[in-house]
């Protein structure tokens, strides 16, 4: 082999090597950049997962909020409803209540202008200051002009002699009597008097503006808690219809008696033996 051919040959050999490292370099390069591709590939992959699973987070928050807010509003509505329908259960309660009352005074009205029989008509006015109003201890009375006094003429829990005879000028009673209004003390309900010209209640029985006697009440039942309404109804009922129903039975009576004196002295004028 020539020897000046042989460094030729060693040139083209280190050159090739040299381009085959180059290359060998290149493909370094190459691959190092391809897999560093791959990791940025995998990262934005990851990260979009990421962003996508925050939106179906926020997305989930989103909805479970709403159905939270509707659940408040329909618990709202609820309790709106709620307090209807106790309201609506109260006033039930108060008008069946009031239906009630009216129907007792009602009742109580129509029995007391139902007979003119005086003792019926005491007997009914006693009844309904007992199971009405609930008064325990009371009695009635009317006024004796010619004595200027108050005598008892019906009474429950109470001796009529201890209320017998009381002057109009007396006590309670007596400014009554003189004023033509109910007289409602202030102590409790639940005290008893053994007064008997200052009862508890005092209630004037009235013919218009013309007072014929009172309802004097000296204790009251102990299921009795206070006033109502209804009861100063029964007080106001009790103060006219009363009055006039016991007066009118009075009258009755009388005139019943006038009508028979004055028919046995026709029957005596005319001969004729009476029965």
């Amino acid at each position: 082999m020539d020897k000046d051919k042989e460094p030729g040959i060693l040139k083209k050999a280190d050159e090739f090597l040299q381009i085959f490292k180059k290359g060998e370099e290149f493909t370094r390069n190459l691959l190092k950049e391809n897999e560093d591709l791959r990791f940025r590939i995998a990262e934005l992959e990851e990260a979009h997962a990421q962003g996508s699973n925050a939106a179906k987070i926020r997305n989930y928050e989103d909805h479970i909020k709403m159905l939270e807010d509707e659940r408040e509003s329909l618990k709202e509505r609820f309790r709106k409803v709620e307090t209807e329908n106790r309201d609506f259960a109260q006033k039930y309660v108060l008008v069946a209540e009031e239906n009630n009352n009216l129907a007792n005074m009602y009742v109580a009205s129509y029995q007391l202008h139902s007979t003119l029989d005086y003792e019926e008509v005491l007997k009914i006015v006693l009844e309904i200051i007992i199971n009405l109003i609930g008064a325990k201890k009371f009695s009635v009375m009317l006024i004796d002009k010619k004595l200027e006094k108050l005598e008892s003429i019906a009474s429950e829990g109470i001796g009529m002699d201890n209320t017998a005879k009381i002057p109009v000028d007396k006590g309670v009673i007596g400014e009554v009597v003189r004023e033509g209004k109910s007289y409602f003390s202030d102590e409790s309900i639940h005290t008893e008097s053994e007064d008997p010209a200052k009862p508890i209640v005092c209630i004037s029985l009235k013919i218009k503006e013309h007072v014929i006697g009172v309802i004097a009440i000296y204790s009251f039942l102990n299921h009795k808690t206070g006033f109502s309404n209804v009861d100063y109804e029964l007080f106001n009922l009790l103060a006219g219809h009363a009055a006039t129903a016991i007066f009118s039975s009075r009258l009755y009576i009388r005139s019943e008696r006038e009508f028979t004196t004055i028919q046995n002295f026709l029957e005596l004028l005319k001969g004729k033996p009476t029965q």
